[in-house]
């Protein structure tokens, strides 16, 4: 009889704790990448600390591998109420708020990631932030993260220069800006949803992915055919935590605070971890065959000086701020 009272204790105790979890507000956090990708696993450390720290108070759900929402789609979700919170990478912002494309300009091309993060700090960074609140209705919760820097991945030619791009279908996860780049480099850009690309790669249909060590070696996409990388620093991808506005402004602001701050302590040790991983994937994909082309800073040097000729016309045809362009080209 004892024990089946405390039975009965438990499983009242469960309902009640499960009753309460229903009433708390709910923040789905959703991420597009697999579980195994710097990415998600940087988005995650922040969902479980956030989880912790705001227990009873907030229910933290974190979706990972486009469970929830493509991130093609993740904007129009967050405008919908579907979603409270994503880190979608810069180039799925773009066509929604252009002013995030600088990123994938002439002037970024073969650049550090330092040159990244000093523009995301300076008064332009400030200004894009601003106008993503404003006019996507989003709030940047903090410092933008890192995946590392985009290279291209070739199945069918070792490309040794720049101008060996020239006639080759170029696989793009999205952004005008990257469409624009590898259409002046000679390349043909297609945009293909990451969980459609292995398909398309096993069908001959691209001969080269525009993507990240680190995306390699977690889809192990030598097993669909990559052969070569060609290192030239194409452009450096961003992933930017953003909060649905209506969500937002309904927290309490302890709650906003601990969010930010959260967000905030990650950061750091996010962005030496995407460093990291892309050092060790770069590794892992040449043990399993790739043969890796680096080119030397001149050849990089001369081919964004020819690019930067166009550059004012991506700026146009990219719906950029021309002023936004201008505190960028004075600090770099």
């Amino acid at each position: 009889m004892k024990n089946l009272c405390i039975l009965l204790f438990i499983l009242l105790s469960l309902c009640a704790s499960s009753a309460i979890a229903a009433q708390l507000p709910i923040m789905r956090i959703s991420v597009e990448n697999t579980k195994t990708h710097v990415q998600t696993q940087a988005v995650k450390r922040f969902s479980d600390d956030l989880r912790n720290r705001l227990k009873g108070r907030i229910n933290v759900q974190f979706y990972f591998n486009s469970s929830l929402f493509r991130d093609a789609d993740i904007i129009q979700a967050l405008g919908q109420g579907k979603v409270e919170m994503a880190v979608p990478g810069t180039w799925n912002v773009t066509k929604f708020e252009p002013n995030v494309g600088v990123f994938l300009l002439p002037i970024f091309y073969g650049r550090s990631a330092d040159s990244s993060h000093m523009i995301l700090e300076s008064r332009a960074g400030k200004a894009i932030n601003g106008l993503i609140e404003k006019n996507l209705h989003l709030k940047v919760v903090g410092k933008w993260i890192d995946l590392g820097h985009a290279h291209l991945f070739s199945l069918t030619k070792k490309i040794l220069r720049p101008e060996d791009i020239e006639g080759l279908t170029i696989r793009v996860a999205g952004g005008l800006g990257n469409k624009l780049r590898i259409r002046e480099l000679g390349g043909n850009p297609v945009v293909i949803a990451w969980p459609d690309l292995p398909g398309y790669m096993i069908q001959g249909r691209v001969d080269a992915v525009l993507t990240s060590y680190e995306t390699v070696r977690s889809a192990r996409l030598w097993e669909k055919g990559i052969k070569y990388a060609f290192e030239d620093r194409e452009y450096f991808p961003l992933y930017i935590p953003l909060i649905r506005m209506s969500f937002w402004e309904k927290l309490p602001p302890d709650i906003r605070t601990i969010v930010t701050d959260t967000w905030d302590k990650h950061v750091d040790t996010s962005r030496k971890q995407a460093l990291e991983a892309q050092i060790t994937a770069k590794k892992v994909t040449i043990e399993n065959g790739l043969t890796v082309v680096v080119p030397g800073e001149e050849q990089i040097t001369i081919w964004r000086n020819r690019m930067l000729k166009k550059q004012d016309e991506f700026v146009r045809r990219m719906n950029i701020d021309p002023k936004i362009v201008d505190l960028i080209m004075d600090l770099l």
